[in-house]
């Protein structure tokens, strides 16, 4: 059986990683959790401490300051890496991903898939307690960074995600460098030029009950204007390939 984790990075989460340590647990019995603490002033990681003293399938790793999502998991991918697992899971803390959909994401790994991203914006996929705002807003992130950097899939910006053991290293960690809402694009863009096998498996996504949200519009908009730099960058070879057809 393959071996899997479970990556939940947090900053001020005690309200909700209990219960989504918990689900996990329910959910995929055989799976690891690791939390990745950002030094959270809430205690979050103290909890964590809590949860991995009383099960052996949990696991902490504190940071020491706030440093963003991408570097809570590139430390993450790294930690799995070394201890041979060969399945990453990216999931988020606040219950937005429901740990219960986990295992159709993993089924589309033991299928062969390279890259399984939870998609809401494929048949059978949606959102739950979102206004429309927000709706709107990451439907036209998602589709502007499709559209700019060539990607056939529908959800480009989720981070419910699966990623092999290949994935990560075909992906070369050492080459995404982007923080915050652009990481996820960004590790996509790098696995789809990596030639790697992707698939979406529709999810529902389900609004945060508990704590604030990290997401602003100062992060979707640096998050966009990265977009925008890295689809110049791939234009001339995107031409090139064009010319070749």
């Amino acid at each position: 059986m393959a071996e899997t984790l479970v990556v939940i990075p947090t900053y001020n989460e005690r309200e909700n990683i209990a219960d989504i340590v918990g689900r996990v647990r329910a959910a995929t019995p055989d799976v690891d959790v690791l939390v990745v603490d950002d030094n959270s002033p809430d205690g979050t990681g103290a909890i964590a401490d809590g949860l991995a003293a009383s099960d052996p399938r949990v696991f902490v790793r504190h940071r020491t300051a706030k440093n963003g999502l991408g570097m809570a998991y590139g430390e993450a991918f790294r930690w799995a890496l070394a201890r041979g697992y060969d399945r990453i899971v990216e999931m988020d803390a606040d219950g937005s991903h429901a740990p219960e959909q986990l295992p159709s994401l993993l089924r589309a790994a033991d299928a062969g898939a390279d890259v399984v991203l939870g998609s809401r914006w494929i048949a059978g996929g949606g959102v739950e307690n979102w206004p429309k705002y927000r709706e709107l807003l990451s439907r036209g992130g998602s589709g502007y960074a499709r559209l700019v950097l060539g990607l056939p899939q529908r959800d480009v910006t989720g981070g419910y995600r699966v990623l092999t053991a290949h994935a990560l290293g075909s992906i070369r960690l050492e080459d995404v460098h982007s923080q915050g809402y652009g990481f996820q694009v960004d590790m996509l863009f790098h696995a789809q030029r990596a030639g790697l096998a992707i698939v979406e498996v529709p999810i529902t996504f389900v609004e945060r009950e508990r704590g604030e949200s990290k997401m602003t519009g100062g992060i979707v908009a640096e998050a966009m204007l990265r977009v925008t730099l890295w689809g110049i960058g791939a234009l001339p070879g995107r031409l090139r390939r064009r010319l070749v057809r």
